[in-house]
């Protein structure tokens, strides 16, 4: 890093010299985050992939089924392997055995201590690291790792949000080791720790954590897939899991940059900024060459990930300028959701290296994209494949259609709670903009699929759009296959080739909330429609046929309103929208009262997902913490408006009258249009304070919901109103006097 000189810190201005000598004279914090940020080099350490290639480095660092295959007696990997394979029960006798080869495993890779991994209601990664050292009794150590220490862990469970399930004086909480995730050692400078993930649960086994209804989803899932494969003659009992596959957008900016922004640093979005005279509408970001900062930032994380056993496979510039993309291929959704937490940690550590900061938040910069987590989401089994793909021939792919269709029911007929499970007071700043999904939740099908549909709704399927050939004209370019229809960036729900693509996921949340919505509705819906074709044919496969298409045909004519191809963006599919019975529940507030629907409790009920106190419970959480999210924005609002706007502001404005005093003293005429609008913004800026302050004093409630409530649709206008001057005073006091890195430095200087 370079050294910064402060040469004069008067209030007029202090100049800051980097180390190319170079000056500004702008003010104290913004001018020695400049002066930093155009020094800077980095110096990471060197990375020689031909010495480690990538195909060495991938699972390097993961007690993978091969590492157990190796290292477990052969009885033991085999107990192993039908648990992880085939969703049966852990026979706990092998414990000891795993705990003994997994110790042996992380001490050769420098292991001293072991962690718990688990995933809180926070939607962050918690750990607790005990180490592997014991008293010897003799003055030594010696290190030990039981089954019973592999299995079994106890954090504080009052100490993470709960809703009520744990309160502070009832502290137990279990972690429980999950068998179907890796192991993995996770990297230090001073030492490696062994992490093993796990689920979280109360003394009274409730889920205080995301990753055990994730597990309960999977396998109501598979429980309920089975009976539809049977029906078709799949009796091989293979596992019917979920699988993920989530793009995760980020912004980079300069840590110099961040650490002199107290809304970066604290609430992850500028709570303050005016637009930069160049944004985004050049397009020239999106897919650009990748600085090479920033590339040697992404090389590295894409080494640590490959160790970890994450498989990254694309990475580019995003539309805004400073946005990026990291997408891994698709795992097993419970694997996914914990390779995500990994993947989102992994590039903040590493971009710590680089002297950037990895913004996460969905809206960092008003004005510009926001960021989202799209979550690909499909299902299949070992022997069946991928049961999302139609195949070239989608009217003739019945199996194909049954799934879809579940998906179609479950989508419309749980519209709210999807919506739900991406509601947050950060996501609430992207969703329905024109940039990310709307907030009304449909599906996009494609030109193909719409068509089989339609065929079904009027009596019967008999053929497929065909894929074709795509020519460009140029006699060197090879002609390429088409797909049989378009792709839409505006649903929050597509169909894209053999999958679905749930784009309203934030990029700062857990992708385990979406996945068990998206599992559990279509195991209800796979469950209503094994029923209906169990009863309908009674046994006798002949039957299916015509049983089949009667509630294909039923199930598109009563769920078939969710499904739209058109624009998401234009008001008039709002207006559609509203005429087909489509929900529009714009924030967080109209949203997360939909988990406490009779229908959402007996959903999650039915399938042993959630229980009643468990989803009561996250509700409470998720108002919480909306509420505990805006408190911290409304407290950095007034003390940035206070502390550094309003002194900036008075400032230029005792400049501008100085100045017009001493001229009018000279006998000189001066324009006093620009001392009257800061004036006006100074006078506007004190009211606005004042408004804001006076949200503050509402009285304090016990109804979380009616808490929120006041929040979105008082407290938020207010803070909006104070942004709002702030950002006209950007735009007129003098740059040298401005304390905060602005949205053109921030996003261009890299």
């Amino acid at each position: 890093m370079s050294t910064v000189t402060h040469q004069n810190t008067n209030k007029d201005g202090t100049y800051a010299t980097s180390s190319n000598g170079s000056k500004t004279t702008v003010g104290t914090a913004r001018a020695a985050a400049i002066a930093a940020v155009t020094g800077y080099s980095p110096s990471p350490s060197p990375m020689n992939f031909k010495d480690t290639p990538t195909g060495e480095l991938f699972n390097a660092n993961v007690f993978s089924k091969a590492v157990m295959k190796q290292r477990l007696p052969k009885p033991v990997f085999a107990t192993l392997s039908r648990t992880i394979d085939a969703g049966e029960k852990l026979d706990c006798s092998t414990a000891d055995a795993v705990a003994s080869a997994m110790k042996d495993w992380a001490i050769e890779k420098g292991a001293t201590h072991y962690a718990h991994v688990f995933y809180p209601l926070t939607g962050f990664t918690a750990e607790k690291h005990d180490s592997f050292l014991s008293p010897d009794g003799e003055g030594g150590a010696l290190a030990e790792f039981s089954g019973k220490q592999l299995i079994q862990g106890e954090p504080d469970g009052s100490s993470f949000p709960t809703g009520g399930i744990r309160v502070t004086f009832e502290a137990r909480g279990y972690t429980i080791w999950d068998v179907t995730s890796p192991a993995y050692i996770m990297e230090n400078p001073n030492g490696t720790t062994l992490c093993i993930p796990t689920a979280f649960v109360s003394w009274t086994g409730e889920a205080l954590d995301k990753k055990t209804p994730v597990l309960r989803s999977m396998q109501a899932l598979n429980i309920q897939a089975q009976r539809i494969l049977k029906l078709f003659g799949h009796t091989d009992g293979a596992m019917v899991s979920s699988t993920a596959g989530p793009e995760q957008e980020y912004f980079l900016v300069d840590r110099n940059f961040y650490f002199a922004r107290p809304d970066l640093l604290n609430a992850g979005r500028t709570l303050m900024g005016a637009p930069p005279p160049k944004g985004q509408e050049f397009d020239d970001h999106y897919f650009g060459a990748i600085p090479d900062r920033v590339l040697a930032f992404m090389l590295e994380s894409e080494r640590e990930l490959f160790k970890l056993g994450i498989p990254v496979k694309t990475r580019h510039n995003e539309v805004a300028p400073g946005q990026f993309e990291i997408a891994p291929m698709f795992e097993f959704a419970n694997i996914a959701t914990d390779h995500q937490q990994l993947l989102m940690t992994t590039l903040k550590r590493t971009a710590e290296k680089y002297g950037m900061a990895c913004l996460m938040h969905e809206k960092p910069f008003a004005g510009v994209n926001g960021s989202g987590k799209h979550v690909n989401w499909s299902m299949g089994s070992a022997t069946q494949g991928n049961l999302m793909d139609p195949g070239d021939t989608p009217h003739e792919n019945a199996q194909f259609l049954l799934f879809c269709a579940a998906v179609i029911r479950g989508v419309h007929k749980f519209q709210g709670l999807l919506r739900a499970v991406v509601a947050s007071a950060s996501n609430d700043h992207r969703l329905g903009a024109n940039e990310a999904p709307p907030a009304i939740i449909s599906i996009f099908l494609g030109d193909q699929l719409t068509d089989v549909f339609e065929q079904i709704k009027g009596g019967g399927a008999n053929s497929s759009i065909p894929k074709g050939t795509l020519t460009v004209g140029v006699d060197v370019l090879p002609p390429l296959p088409k797909d049989a229809g378009d792709r839409n960036r505006t649903s929050p729900f597509a169909f894209t080739g053999n999958r679905f693509e749930f784009r309203a996921v934030g990029s700062n949340q857990s992708i385990a909330g979406p996945l068990v919505a998206m599992n559990t509705i279509v195991a209800d819906s796979l469950d209503y429609c094994a029923t209906r074709l169990e009863e309908a044919t009674g046994g006798d496969p002949s039957k299916l046929h015509g049983e089949l298409q009667k509630l294909l045909t039923e199930i598109i004519n009563e769920h078939g309103a969710v499904v739209f191809n058109g624009d998401g963006y234009s008001d008039a599919w709002h207006e559609e929208a509203e005429k087909r019975g489509l929900l529009n529940l714009k924030t967080t507030t109209d949203a997360l009262p939909v988990l406490q629907s009779e229908e959402v409790k007996e959903l999650f009920g039915k399938y042993a997902v959630l229980s009643e106190r468990e989803l009561s419970s996250r509700l409470d959480t998720y108002l919480e913490q909306y509420c505990n999210s805006i408190s911290v924005e409304v407290k950095l609002t007034l003390e940035m408006a206070r502390t550094m706007i309003f002194p900036a502001a008075i400032r230029y404005q005792n400049e501008l009258a100085s100045t017009c005093a001493n001229l009018k003293m000279l006998g000189y005429e001066f324009d006093t249009d620009t001392l009257d609008t800061m004036t006006s913004l100074v006078k506007a800026l004190q009211d606005s304070i004042a408004e804001l302050e006076a949200t503050l004093e509402e009285p304090e409630t016990d109804d979380l919901l009616a808490e929120a409530s006041n929040y979105c649709h008082v407290v938020l206008p207010a803070m909006g109103k104070v942004r709002s001057i702030a950002d006209k005073l950007e735009a007129v006091v003098a740059d040298d006097l401005w304390p905060l890195p602005t949205y053109q430095e921030m996003l261009f200087i890299k």
